[in-house]
C-alpha cells in the first residue's frame, strides 16, 4: 500500500552505490476475514501477497489481496527519513485499484510519523465516483498507534470528509518458526461497517 516517484540526476558511481544498497522483500499472508480500517473488505479468508524495494531512503512495492470479487492491487512509494533523537518521518503515495466489480480506485497522500511505539498517519485522498451523483468522493484518514514490544498494538483511526467514521482495533501479534502470526479485535462505528470482528491472520516475510 502507498507512495511518490522521483527521479535524479546520478553520476554512474552513485548508480552502483545505490544498486549495492538496495534491498528487494516479498510477502504473503492469509487473514480470516479482510478489514482495512475498520472497513469490512470480505466477510471470509482472503489471501495476499507483496513485493517491496528499498534504496536508500526511498521505498516501492505493490501488494495484491483477494477480495472475493476480484483482487485488490496497491501500488505505493515513499520517502522516508529518521533524526537522531529516533524520530521517523515519511511522505508518499498509494494508489488502490480493483478487478471486477468490488469497487472504483482510491488515490491516497500518505503523512506518518512516529518515534519509539507511538506512530501517526493522516493520509488525503479521493474515491473514484465515489458520491451518490457519480463524482469523486474526497476525505482524510487520521490514526494514532501505540505498539508494545510485547506485540500488543492499539489503533485508533477515523475518516472525515466525504467519508466519515470511526473504529477501533487491538491486537497481538509474535513470530512463531519464522511465521508472523496475529489475532486482533476491531470494533467499527456505525459510519463504517458497524461491527465487531474478531481476526486471525499467518503471514511470512522473504
Amino acid at each position: 500500500m502507498k507512495k511518490t516517484i522521483l527521479a535524479s540526476l546520478l553520476t554512474a558511481s552513485t548508480l552502483v552505490s545505490a544498486a549495492a544498497q538496495a534491498e528487494w522483500s516479498s510477502n504473503a499472508g492469509f487473514v480470516s476475514q479482510y478489514h482495512f480500517r475498520g472497513i469490512q473488505q470480505t466477510a471470509g479468508a482472503s489471501a495476499s501477497g507483496g513485493f517491496d524495494y528499498e534504496s536508500g531512503s526511498f521505498s516501492f512495492g505493490t501488494w495484491a489481496a483477494d477480495v472475493q470479487d476480484g483482487l485488490e492491487i496497491d501500488l505505493y512509494g515513499a520517502y522516508s527519513m529518521e533524526t537522531e533523537s529516533g524520530f521517523g518521518f515519511s511522505i508518499g503515495a498509494t494508489t488502490y485499484q480493483y478487478t471486477g466489480d468490488f469497487d472504483t480506485s482510491y488515490n491516497e497522500v500518505n503523512l506518518n510519523a512516529g518515534k519509539g511505539a507511538f506512530s501517526a498517519e493522516i493520509s488525503v485522498g479521493s474515491w473514484e465516483e465515489g458520491m451518490a451523483d457519480g463524482s469523486d468522493a474526497s476525505y482524510t484518514f487520521l490514526a494514532g498507534t501505540y505498539s508494545a514490544d510485547s506485540g500488543l498494538y492499539g489503533t485508533v483511526g477515523a475518516f472525515t470528509g466525504d467519508i466519515e467514521g470511526s473504529y477501533v482495533e487491538a491486537g497481538y501479534g509474535t513470530t512463531v518458526a519464522d511465521l508472523d502470526i496475529g489475532v486482533s479485535l476491531i470494533i467499527s462505528g456505525s459510519d463504517l461497517s458497524d461491527d465487531e470482528a474478531l481476526v486471525f491472520s499467518i503471514g511470512k516475510s522473504f
